[in-house]
């Protein structure tokens, strides 16, 4: 019996290459998009920076604008930049690890530059090139058990529709077991909805209750008149 055609060879990764005036690069994977088990990481950050850059270049053509005219040559770089920084939420993560970048530790330029393509502050420098999770271990052993709520946190995500930003108040609530959580870290979790999945409108308001909020109506209830208060 003959045996069928054995796998393909495996292609050869390609270099860096040039498209309208700005380099291709190896984006990250855009099957399931960010939506898997892995946060975008800083290496995904980085491999997609120049290619974002060239489609905001051919945007601008498509405009009937010229990149290269001089008001106009960074301007790609920057959206691009800007881009990452408004979907950095995928970056994030609450999982507990950490991560180290790149970055040279000097010159001031170079780093303060590297960590600012990365979307990363410049605090990051500091402490070795790593970046902690979003918690960073602010999580405490605490005997109390009565509800916990921070309201009226300002929210900023993306219209996934027009990729147009747009802005809420988020109200959070959860009953400790035993563990209580940095209040500063619940407000400080929301820079991961900024995500561009949300829907557009004019006033949208919605509700996701998990655990005892959603079993119990009495602590639901508790929670929603606690809010309006």
């Amino acid at each position: 019996m003959e045996k069928g055609p054995g796998p393909a060879p495996a292609e050869k990764a390609q270099g860096a290459r040039c498209s309208n005036g700005f380099p291709e690069a190896r984006g990250a994977p855009a099957t399931g998009g960010w939506r898997s088990e892995r946060p975008r990481s800083l290496e995904d950050e980085a491999l997609s920076l120049p290619a974002l850059a060239a489609a905001y270049a051919s945007i601008l053509r498509s405009l009937g604008e010229d990149p290269q005219r001089q008001g106009l040559l960074k301007t790609p770089w920057r959206a691009a930049t800007a881009m990452q920084f408004f979907t950095k939420g995928y970056q994030e993560t609450i999982a507990g690890h950490t991560v180290k970048t790149e970055c040279p530790s000097s010159p001031y330029s170079h780093t303060a530059k590297c960590l600012a393509i990365l979307g990363l502050p410049s605090w990051a420098s500091r402490s070795a090139g790593l970046f902690l999770d979003v918690l960073n271990d602010a999580i405490f052993d605490e005997d109390h058990d009565e509800m916990v709520i921070v309201k009226d946190i300002d929210m900023y995500s993306m219209c996934e529709h027009h990729l147009v930003p747009f802005v809420g108040k988020v109200h959070i609530g959860y009953l400790p077991n035993k563990q209580v959580l940095g209040l500063s870290k619940l407000a400080r979790h929301m820079c991961m909805v900024m995500r561009g999945v949300q829907k557009m409108n004019s006033k949208t308001v919605t509700s996701t209750m998990l655990g005892v909020f959603r079993e119990d109506p009495k602590t639901r209830e508790e929670f929603l008149t606690l809010i309006k208060s």
